[in-house]
């Protein structure tokens, strides 16, 4: 069974868009992630059709509740076939627990990871909410958290995967957005990495978005980025 390393985020505001996308593309080469504004517009109908293609499907929709509520969550979303799904690092252990349990009722389990600190978070916002902490020592405290707590792995900058292993343990899964191939523009993310340095640093899924569903052809793109990525990888 393949295993890519690529999750393509289906950043589009309908069904019918992503669906579109999704015809140029295969599960072999990538996997996908139905985010925010996509699961609002389109519901579980289109993860679940997704799933139904063969693609491994990340719902990117970072549960965050008391326990009770965000284990029924889980479970609603591993029904649906997911292969990820996440859960807010700062909701705590008992609901990470709360969640995990909740997976692990069934046979073939999705995957869960946890988010620790907003990419749009920095020291003073975190201040702001009453943590005089460091956005890096911040992320450390809450991926051990996370890994004590039974899930799987983190949402994390490529830049903070050593430092995330280091704290959680090798086999600790890490997701990385911010991805960019070398040949892609930066767009408007301003703390980026190439998919080579990203899996030199230990990242084990690159999330990619624009520089796959806006490319001319989407499935040469995803072959370039294979490319770069078997290099970091001899």
């Amino acid at each position: 069974m393949t295993d890519p390393k690529i999750i393509v985020a289906l950043d589009y505001q309908t069904s019918d868009e992503a669906l579109e996308f999704v015809k140029k593309v295969t599960p072999e080469k990538c996997r996908l992630k139905v985010g925010n504004e996509l699961f609002t517009a389109a519901g579980p109908e289109l993860v679940r059709t997704l799933c139904e293609k063969g693609f491994g499907v990340f719902l990117d929709l970072k549960f965050h509740d008391i326990p009770n509520t965000v284990a029924q969550a889980c479970r609603s979303a591993a029904r649906l076939g997911v292969w990820l799904m996440n859960v807010h690092a700062s909701g705590g252990e008992v609901m990470m627990r709360a969640a995990a349990a909740a997976l692990a009722e069934f046979p073939s389990r999705p995957l869960l990871i946890g988010v620790t600190v907003l990419t749009s978070m920095d020291e003073a916002q975190l201040a702001g909410i009453g943590m005089e902490v460091s956005p890096l020592d911040q992320v450390k405290r809450l991926a051990a958290l996370a890994s004590r707590s039974g899930l799987d792995g983190v949402v994390c900058s490529a830049r903070e995967v050593q430092a995330v292993k280091a704290a959680a343990g090798k086999d600790f899964l890490c997701v990385t957005p911010g991805i960019r191939p070398q040949w892609a523009a930066a767009g408007d993310q301003k703390r980026i990495m190439t998919p080579e340095a990203a899996i030199k640093e230990g990242s084990d899924y690159l999330v990619i978005g624009r520089p796959v569903t806006r490319a001319d052809d989407p499935l040469k793109a995803l072959e370039m980025i294979e490319t770069e990525i078997s290099a970091a990888q001899k």
